[in-house]
């Protein structure tokens, strides 16, 4: 059936693989990537609710008919309307509640709230998915892609479908490399040490390469998402830890290295456009999936930046 009334619901206020948080911080990067769930609705109407700051992320999106803010007023609208499908991807309890009062004509999926219990359950085919998001195990053991677990939770199977991102930078490419040095405050383990971008910087910049490193640009490249993507465009490769700057990049369809310790490389898709870093010395620990480091050195401190380097020139080179 074309044409049918979709409702998803993705803020951003918790991770879909990860467990309920309640702090009301934006993951942006979780955002975007769950907008591969488009490609599934691409000839319907679909109406998309999120954080007001996660807006250029979605903005002239060719899949979106409209676009709503997380707030009062649209959680009033959206109890008058009606749709074939409602889409809630967010853990977080009121947001559940909001969704469960949305009527849906045919189809729900995500997470809905245990009225009982007052925490989010999945709808039956979302179990996968908030089972691995709730045990460390079971992530640490998980095989399967974001976007795999994604389309399983839709009933659904993907086949390569890619984000897709409305934005259109204004700034064309002006560097070789791009150093995504900065990330988040929901997950500040996945910082690497300034002495490290540092010794990265120095090496590429030996081999020849014109970069760019994030933290030493204006101000608005910290603070506007979309001056954030029109730096990353102007670089041919994206080097960074798991963060929004990685999955921006591979919207971009940049070359990207990505580090990776505390976190799982399996979750994510690369599209062929580059490979996670993985530290040369692989702890009993990793991933942790932990906020911030528990067992002394941080994972992350054992990367090698002349192990990025290398591999780096080979994915600009193309040797």
């Amino acid at each position: 059936m074309n044409n049918k009334k979709v409702l998803i619901i993705k803020t951003g206020y918790s991770e879909v693989l990860d467990e309920e948080d309640n702090s009301r911080r934006v993951s942006f990067g979780d955002v975007l990537r769950t907008t591969v769930l488009l490609h599934l609705f691409k000839n319907d109407k679909v109406t998309w609710v999120t954080d007001k700051f996660a807006f250029p992320l979605l903005e002239n999106n060719p899949f979106i008919e409209r676009l709503l803010p997380y707030d009062f007023t649209t959680a009033l609208q959206l109890k008058s309307e009606e749709f074939d499908v409602v889409i809630n991807l967010e853990k977080v309890p009121g947001i559940c509640a909001l969704a469960d009062n949305v009527r849906a004509r045919r189809a729900r999926f995500g997470f809905t709230l245990n009225t009982h219990t007052g925490r989010a359950e999945p709808y039956d085919k979302a179990y996968d998915v908030l089972t691995v998001s709730a045990n460390v195990n079971l992530k640490k053991e998980n095989q399967r892609t974001f976007q795999e677990l994604l389309f399983e939770m839709v009933g659904s199977k993907w086949n390569g479908e890619e984000y897709v991102l409305g934005y259109q930078p204004s700034v064309q490419k002006a560097y070789n490399l791009g150093l995504n040095d900065e990330v988040g405050s929901k997950w500040p383990v996945k910082r690497w040490s300034e002495g490290k971008w540092s010794e990265l910087e120095r090496k590429l910049s030996e081999k020849g390469f014109s970069l760019s490193r994030q933290t030493k640009q204006d101000r608005r490249i910290l603070i506007d998402l979309r001056a954030y993507m029109d730096w990353l465009n102007s670089c041919e490769l994206i080097i960074s830890g798991d963060s929004l700057g990685l999955h921006l990049a591979i919207a971009l369809k940049k070359k990207v290295l990505g580090l990776f310790g505390p976190t799982s490389h399996k979750e994510i898709h690369f599209y062929g456009l580059g490979k996670p870093i993985l530290p040369e010395e692989i702890s009993s620990c990793m991933p942790c999936f932990e906020k911030d480091c528990q067992y002394g050195e941080p994972c992350l401190e054992k990367i090698s930046p002349q192990k990025i380097a290398e591999e780096a020139e080979v994915l600009l080179r193309g040797d």
